[in-house]
């Protein structure tokens, strides 16, 4: 039986992907689970999983390309099914696949996907029918490409395997006089060099659609504040040197995660999301904090899972191992789902207080802002304290300004007393 697997969804509101490196080749045979396919979505880098054990007999798509949900990706032949049984199996739309590279279900593309023996002629054939010759070339170059109102398939590529680089595409338009109509219009070249033209990642494009969504469907009210934190800093000094020994660096980061953990579990409406639709409220008695990581490429959150049930190492090492991922692209769909509350920190950058935009339908998000030495009222006497500036964002609609302040007024009650961590 000829069983074409098709890109499936992964979830997360993806709709296509890029094709990075293709694990297998025609001839070989899988088994489910192996993986088929690396493909980069706006979100992850993942593995595609065989779904169904038999032989590659073709692959759909090149490195570089972008496909959609649906499309073909690999035809396996499957061995001693046929006939009614091959109509049995194309009953069946999903896939469960467990420790593959794409954690869930994978939609299977209805059944058009599974061709019994008696119907693969012309099916087959449509699959198979030969196609326009396409240039190489990574998904940015094609989009500039299309800007400029050029043909790709025209250029000759300088990059590896003959592939089309922004360069070429530059200077194509250089010699060619072609003007970018499409986003500049000017008679003038020389005017429409002054500015450089590059199309939105689907990264950017996802932040973009998340940061509007969130702002039109969440009602956001912050709150700011200051925390004296220079017993957290002591300690954190101490055993900075241990944390390292062992292969992890501690940061104040890990600090916060905890003591945010802790206070969701006192302030339940925080830890919680609004159903509108349903009219319904979802309280989570689960405690999963993203932390918001820049990278090139763009913001991405990835999820301590069960943060109040972790040590402080615990947490420093995960904070460590995430952001690792997040910046060298290796980030699984697992390692970004089911965040309950999130947590960005930016002072380490620059910025004292901010209005962070809330990870809907999450209710809420704290910011951290740049730690700094100040004189402080210590006791009647000045003193020098090291404040750490808070910016909590909530969702009014969820929770209302009294349990807002009490729950930041918690958090910083565990950052200034760390040892209440552990006591509480």
């Amino acid at each position: 039986m000829k069983y074409i697997f098709k890109f499936p969804d992964i979830g997360e509101g993806l709709d296509e992907g890029t094709i990075i490196e293709w694990q297998i080749k025609k001839g070989q045979k899988v088994s489910v689970g192996d993986s088929l396919v690396t493909m980069e979505t706006d979100k992850v880098v993942t593995d595609i999983p065989a779904p169904k054990e038999g032989t590659i007999t073709a692959t759909y798509g090149k490195t570089g390309e972008i496909i959609h949900v649906g499309d073909a990706l690999v035809e396996i032949e499957i061995e001693g099914v046929s006939g009614a049984a091959a109509v049995e199996e194309n009953t069946s739309e999903t896939v469960k696949e467990e420790g593959a590279g794409v954690v869930g279900t994978l939609e299977i593309a209805g059944n058009s996907a599974l061709l019994a023996a008696s119907d693969e002629g012309a099916e087959i054939e449509k699959e198979k029918l030969p196609k326009p010759k396409k240039a190489l070339a990574t998904p940015v170059a094609r989009a500039m490409a299309k800007d400029l109102g050029i043909d790709i398939n025209a250029i000759k590529g300088s990059g590896p395997g003959g592939r089309v680089m922004k360069d070429d595409i530059k200077n194509y338009s250089k010699h060619k006089s072609y003007k970018q109509n499409a986003v500049h219009s000017t008679e003038n070249q020389d005017e429409a060099m002054r500015v450089d033209i590059e199309p939105m990642s689907q990264l950017r494009k996802t932040i973009a659609k998340n940061m509007i969504r969130s702002k039109i469907s969440a009602a956001h009210m912050t709150i700011f504040e200051e925390v004296e934190v220079s017993e957290l800093d002591r300690i954190r000094k101490k055993y900075k040197q241990e944390f390292l020994e062992k292969g992890t660096k501690l940061t104040y980061l890990a600090f916060v995660v905890k003591a945010t953990a802790m206070a969701l579990k006192k302030y339940r409406s925080i830890n919680s999301e609004m159903d509108m639709e349903k009219g319904i409220m979802i309280y989570k008695n689960y405690y999963n904090i993203g932390i918001a990581v820049d990278t090139e490429k763009g913001l991405v959150v990835p999820v301590i899972k069960n943060a109040d049930k972790l040590s402080i190492y615990a947490i420093s090492a995960q904070i460590n191992e995430l952001s690792t991922k997040a910046r060298n692209s290796q980030l699984s769909m697992d390692d970004m789902r089911d965040g309950t509350f999130t947590i960005t920190s930016y002072g380490n950058i620059g910025g004292i207080f901010a209005v962070p935009v809330i990870n809907y339908p999450q209710a809420g998000i704290l910011g951290i802002g740049r730690i700094s030495k100040q004189a402080i009222v210590k006791e009647d006497k000045l003193a020098i304290g090291l404040m750490m500036p808070l910016s909590l964002a909530i969702d009014h609609r969820i929770a209302d300004g009294g349990e807002t302040a009490r729950f930041i007024n918690q958090i910083m009650a565990y950052l200034a007393e760390p040892v209440s961590l552990i006591m509480d």
